[in-house]
């Protein structure tokens, strides 16, 4: 109960924070001269009419041909990812707000009220449920013999893939102030890492949770509470030996993968995703800048500024462009060498809070409505 307290209460604070200050306003978007030809090839929902868009960790799973997706009142299904057709829909009647996770022959869930679904991706049978004693609002992830799931108590759980029993638990302190959202922890191997709200990465054995390492990526600082926030939201980024995390008011880091040193770390401030593509880290920043880093130490390649404060999402990159989403629907295509504009659609009128899915040439975003556009790019001839 008390966690659920300490979240409504960061809530409440933070919105009172940004009447207080006036926050900056949005980015006024510009003409642009489309350089990359984007062709919008199917929609399908899983709208749930009258739910509460919270913006939670209700993002999008591809796994071979299929895309998963669910909804916040409790739908889950699956799409082909070609073509749009809806191959299964399931209710699972529950509070959702994290996932779907797909690998395999299983997708998974996690729900606001502390319940893990477990679905047969073929079908959308339900395989198993359990009740952890914490809130889901970002996605597990799935391997053979482990399920991880964070909850917003701070807490890291393995659960069994066979029926959702609990193996382990790990656990970091939750500040008494965090940011609304918790990171997707990242299996790698025998490793599991996961970011958590004291501005901490932890890895640990994927069979028994024990720690192998833990670094600071964020360390609180300041006067207040407001400007102590260091959470480290979104899921790290694991390229070869290297894992790449961000942190909200920390730093920008590179950790080795089998110990946890860090190999450089620069001021920045992001609650999203890194995502790594051919050797450069694209981040989308807190305040709404696109940034591409060069892995090695990381430098800043080119920077972005013409989205401040426009809410984005983390940033996605397909074979032809940075992909990255706002608060007011639209889609933006950036050039991969040098950050200019090259393209830009419109989703409709509502948020898009979760980080777009690029495969190969195809990009398939979701709104906080529930609603999906994929996307088809090719270079304009």
């Amino acid at each position: 109960m008390r966690c659920g307290t300490v979240l409504v209460a960061a809530l409440c604070l933070l919105a009172a924070c940004s009447k207080n200050k006036n926050p900056e306003q949005p980015a006024k978007l510009t003409s642009l001269k489309a350089t990359l030809h984007v062709r919008h090839i199917w929609s399908a929902s899983v709208s749930d009419r009258g739910a509460k868009r919270l913006r939670l960790g209700l993002g999008l799973a591809v796994d071979g041909s299929r895309v998963f997706a669910s909804g916040h009142r409790g739908a889950v299904a699956a799409f082909d990812l070609g073509t749009g057709h809806r191959l299964w829909r399931t209710n699972t009647k529950l509070p959702l707000g994290g996932g779907p996770a797909a690998r395999g022959n299983m997708v998974v869930v996690g729900a606001s009220d502390g319940h893990v679904v477990a679905l047969n991706a073929a079908d959308g049978k339900t395989l198993w449920t359990v009740l952890i004693n914490g809130a889901v609002i970002s996605a597990p992830a799935i391997s053979d013999n482990v399920i991880a799931v964070r909850s917003v108590d701070g807490k890291l759980r393995g659960l069994s893939p066979t029926d959702g029993h609990e193996l382990w638990e790990a656990e970091q302190d939750v500040p008494s102030l965090s940011v609304r959202g918790t990171s997707s922890p990242v299996i790698v191997g025998d490793l599991i890492i996961c970011g958590f709200d004291n501005g901490k990465v932890l890895a640990v054995n994927a069979g028994d949770g024990s720690q192998v390492w833990l670094a600071t990526v964020a360390a609180p600082h300041g006067r207040t509470e407001i400007q102590r926030l260091a959470d480290v939201d979104g899921p790290v980024n694991v390229s070869g030996k290297d894992v790449y995390a961000v942190g909200y008011h920390g730093n920008v880091t590179m950790l080795a993968l089998d110990s946890g040193q860090t190999w450089w770390s620069h001021e920045a401030s992001s609650y999203r995703a890194l995502t790594v593509s051919n050797g450069v880290v694209y981040m989308s920043t807190a305040d709404g800048q696109i940034v591409a880093l060069n892995p090695s130490n990381g430098a800043v390649i080119w920077r972005q500024p013409a989205l401040k404060y426009r809410g984005l999402t983390a940033v996605a990159v397909d074979d032809d462009a940075v992909v990255v989403a706002d608060f007011q629907g639209y889609v933006h295509f950036l050039d991969k060498r040098t950050g200019a504009f090259i393209a830009r659609e419109r989703d409709g009128r509502l948020r898009i809070s979760n980080q777009p899915i690029a495969e190969g040439n195809e990009v398939v975003v979701i709104n906080d409505g529930g609603r999906i556009n994929a996307y088809r790019t090719s270079p304009t001839t």
